[in-house]
Formats: structure tokens, C-alpha cells, sequence
């Protein structure tokens, strides 16, 4: 059975920096994707990255984001900076498009 594995989440002050990560043994075969979901908001695309490497943003994260990935040991990454209160969410990993499982995401808390 596949399982998603995210980690890194925190709490960080509004400009810091947090590092997540996502698990999962068969991400080195698909696009893959961020995804978060704010207090009592709807889940939401953050960014893509195929299996090739290509990436996009929504633009709320553009230039502060960075999606990237590890083939060899399948796992996801998002490196965001310059965090803002507004990025507060579960953090979550999945396909792109998203499969029909999901893991039970990372929280991010930044305080203002």
C-alpha cells in the first residue's frame, strides 16, 4: 500500500524559512505536488514538479517556494522562504493530478 509521508512543518515567525518533506515509494515514477489546506479553507494547489523536473507555482508562492525532489531516495521537497502568516496551513504532498489518498500533512504556523 502507498503512503505519503510528510514532515518538516513548524511554527515560524512571518520571513523565516521552513524545509518540508514528503515520502513515498513511488514518487520517482510521477508529477508530484504541494498542496495546502488553511483554517477552515478548501485544499489548495501550491506547486507541481514533473517527473522530469519542470516546476509552477501558484503565484502567492512565486519566487519564495521552491519545489524540488529525489528521485533515488523518492522523496519531495519544499524549501519556503519568507513565510507570511497567510501561508499557514496543512501542508500536504500527493500526485499531480492527486490520487485518491492522502497523507496526514504537516502543519505550518506563522505568527505575524
Amino acid at each position: 500500500q502507498v503512503q505519503l509521508v510528510e514532515s518538516g512543518g513548524g511554527l515560524v515567525q512571518a520571513g523565516g524559512s521552513l524545509r518540508l518533506s514528503c515520502a513515498g515509494s513511488i514518487l520517482s515514477l510521477n508529477a508530484m505536488a504541494w498542496y495546502r489546506q488553511g483554517p477552515g479553507k478548501q485544499r489548495d494547489l501550491v506547486a507541481i514538479i514533473t517527473s522530469s523536473g519542470s516546476t509552477n507555482y501558484v503565484e502567492s508562492v512565486k519566487g519564495r517556494f521552491t519545489i524540488s525532489r529525489d528521485n533515488a531516495k523518492n522523496t519531495l521537497y519544499l524549501q519556503m522562504n519568507s513565510l507570511k502568516p497567510e501561508d499557514t496551513a496543512v501542508y500536504y504532498c500527493n500526485g499531480y493530478p492527486a490520487w485518491g489518498f492522502w497523507g496526514q500533512g504537516t502543519q505550518v504556523t506563522v505568527s505575524s
